[in-house]
C-alpha cells in the first residue's frame, strides 16, 4: 500500500520539481547566464596585475603615443614625486585614431608597465534596455576601480555612451542618463586617487563637449596610422610569431603597405604563414610577404575566371596606360608590380605604385599627376581601341573625389582662393564630406572639377600617344607574363 502510495504521489512530485529546475536552468542560460538579472552590475574585464603580460616593447609604431603615456606609468608607480611640487596628473587620457591602430593594446601596455589592475569595457556595455541600469553600472564600476587603486578603467569605443546632447524630446534618455553619471564620477573624485581613466574613439568630434573639457579627459593622445619606420617595426614585431626567412627585406614590404593600420599588418604576416605552408614550406619568404600585401589590398586571385582573349587584351593595356602615364610624369611613385590575374575583390588586373618614403605633402603638380595616372588606363584603351569599357570605375570615382578635394579643400582653384567649401566628418571613418555653399557655388564647383579631370585626361592620352610604340610592346609583354614586376617594366620601356 505504501509502495503504491509512493508512485502514485511521491514520484510525479519529483519528477515535476526536477524538470522544473531543469527547465528554470535552460530559461537562465538562454537569457545570459546565472547573473542575468544582476541588473546594475559592471561587467568590465579586469585583468589583476595585467595578467595578459602587454609591455610598451610589444606596442610598434607609435613612439609618439607611447611617450605620452610613460608619464601615466611614472606616476602610477611613484606618485609622491609628482604630489611634492604640487602637480596633479589628468583623470582622463582620450586615445583617438582609425581602427586598428592600437588603442587597445596601447592601454593594455601601460597598465603592464605600471603592474596595476586593469579595467576593460565596451561603450556599448553601458547601454541597457531599462532606463537607469547603464547609470548603475557606472556608479558600479568606478566603486569597484576605487576599492583597487591604483589602477586603471579603459573604455572603449566611448563615443557609445558619449555623444553630444542635443536636448531635443525623444531622445535617448538612458544614454543621457549613462553619460551626466560619468560626468558625476568624473568629478567625484580627487586626480590623487590612483584611478586613471583610458577611454578610445575613433570618432572625436561627436563626443559630448562637457566630456572633454579639462577636468575630465584632460588629454588627447592621437593614435595615427604608422609611417614607414613605424610599419617596419611593427612587422618585425610580428615575425617573431612566426618562421621568417632570413633574407626578408623589410623595408621593401614597409613601403608596399604604404597606408596600412597595426592590425591589416598583422593580418599580412599571418596571411605571408598561411601561404608558406599551403606551399608546403616551414618559413615565410619575401614572396609570400608581397602576395599577402595584394591579398590584403585587392583580395585573393580568382583561378576559376577565365578572361576572353579581347578582355584580357583589354586590361592588359589598361594597366599598362595607368603604369606608362605614372612612369612619364614626374614625382611619380615607381611602379612596384603590374597584373592582369583577376582577384576576388572584383579588380580584373591592378598596377602597384609604391612611395620610396614618407609622403606627408603632396603639392598640386603632384595631384594633377595622380588624377592624370587614373585616367591613363581609360586612355589607353580609347587610343587602341577606340572604345572605352566599365574597368575603369574605380579609377574615375578616385579621380573624381580627389579633384573635388582639390577645389574645395585643398585651395588650389584660383576662383575660391583659400576658401573652405566643404567639411569633414568622421575623419578616421573614412572621411564624408558634405559641401558648404550655395547652389551656384555648387554648380560653379562641378564645371571646375569636370574641367580639371578632362584636362589631366588629355595629358594622359597626349603621353600614350608620344609613347605609342612603347605601349604595345608592354602590352603584348604584360599579355604573355601576366604578371610583370616594376624592373621588368622600366627595362623594357628604358630599352
Amino acid at each position: 500500500m505504501y509502495k503504491r502510495q509512493l508512485l502514485t504521489w511521491i514520484l510525479p512530485i519529483v519528477i515535476f520539481v526536477a524538470l522544473g529546475q531543469y527547465l528554470s536552468r535552460r530559461m537562465m542560460k538562454n537569457m545570459g547566464g546565472p547573473n542575468a538579472m544582476a541588473f546594475g552590475k559592471s561587467n568590465a574585464k579586469v585583468y589583476v596585475k595585467s595578467s595578459e603580460g602587454i609591455k610598451f616593447s610589444d606596442v610598434a609604431g607609435e613612439d609618439e603615443a607611447k611617450d605620452n603615456l610613460k608619464e601615466i606609468v611614472e606616476y602610477l608607480h611613484d606618485p609622491k614625486k609628482y604630489q611634492e611640487i604640487g602637480a596633479t596628473m589628468p583623470k582622463g587620457i582620450l586615445l583617438v585614431g582609425p581602427p586598428g591602430t592600437g588603442k587597445t593594446m596601447l592601454a593594455k601596455a601601460v597598465a603592464g608597465e605600471a603592474n596595476v589592475p586593469f579595467f576593460s569595457i565596451s561603450g556599448s556595455d553601458f547601454v541597457e534596455m531599462f532606463v537607469g541600469m547603464g547609470a548603475s553600472k557606472v556608479r558600479d564600476l568606478f566603486k569597484q576601480a576605487k576599492e583597487k587603486a591604483p589602477c586603471i578603467v579603459f573604455i572603449d569605443e566611448i563615443d557609445a555612451i558619449g555623444k553630444k546632447r542635443d536636448g531635443q524630446l525623444g531622445g535617448n534618455d538612458e544614454r543621457e542618463q549613462t553619460l551626466n553619471q560619468l560626468l558625476t564620477e568624473m568629478d567625484g573624485f580627487e586626480g590623487n586617487t590612483g584611478v586613471i581613466i583610458l577611454a578610445a574613439t575613433n570618432r572625436p568630434e561627436s563626443l559630448d563637449p562637457a566630456l572633454t573639457r579639462p577636468g575630465r579627459f584632460d588629454r588627447r593622445v592621437p593614435v595615427e596610422l604608422p609611417d614607414l619606420q613605424g610599419r617596419e617595426d611593427i612587422l618585425k614585431v610580428h615575425a617573431k610569431k612566426i618562421k621568417v626567412a632570413e633574407d626578408v627585406d623589410w623595408g621593401k614590404v614597409a613601403r608596399m603597405a604604404s597606408g596600412a593600420s597595426g592590425a591589416e599588418l598583422a593580418n599580412i604576416v599571418n596571411e605571408a604563414a598561411l601561404r608558406a605552408v599551403r606551399d608546403g614550406r616551414r618559413f615565410a619568404a619575401q614572396a609570400d610577404l608581397e602576395e599577402s600585401i595584394e591579398v590584403v589590398i585587392a583580395g585573393y586571385q580568382k583561378k576559376n575566371a577565365i578572361l576572353t582573349d579581347q578582355e584580357k587584351k583589354v586590361v592588359a593595356y589598361h594597366e599598362i596606360g595607368h603604369a606608362l602615364v605614372a612612369a612619364k610624369q614626374t614625382n611619380s611613385a615607381p611602379v612596384q608590380k603590374i597584373t592582369i590575374v583577376p582577384r576576388t575583390s572584383g579588380a580584373l588586373g591592378y598596377t602597384m605604385q609604391v612611395e620610396e618614403g614618407n609622403h606627408y605633402l603632396m603639392s598640386q603638380e603632384e595631384l594633377e599627376n595622380k588624377i592624370a595616372t587614373l585616367t591613363g588606363g581609360r586612355a589607353a584603351e580609347e587610343l587602341v581601341f577606340h572604345s572605352a569599357s566599365t574597368g575603369a570605375s574605380n579609377d574615375i570615382e578616385q579621380a573624381t573625389k580627389l579633384a573635388r578635394a582639390m577645389i574645395t579643400r585643398y585651395g588650389m582653384s584660383p576662383d575660391f582662393d583659400m576658401v573652405a567649401l566643404e567639411t569633414v566628418q568622421n575623419q578616421y571613418l573614412g572621411g564624408d564630406a558634405s559641401l558648404a555653399c550655395s547652389a551656384e557655388t555648387a554648380a560653379e564647383i562641378d564645371r571646375q572639377v569636370v574641367e580639371l579631370v578632362k584636362r589631366q585626361h588629355e595629358k594622359a592620352n597626349r603621353i600614350l600617344s608620344e609613347n605609342r610604340e612603347k605601349l604595345d610592346e608592354l602590352a603584348r609583354y604584360l599579355y604573355e607574363k601576366e604578371t610583370i614586376t616594376g624592373d621588368e617594366f622600366m627595362e623594357i620601356l628604358n630599352q
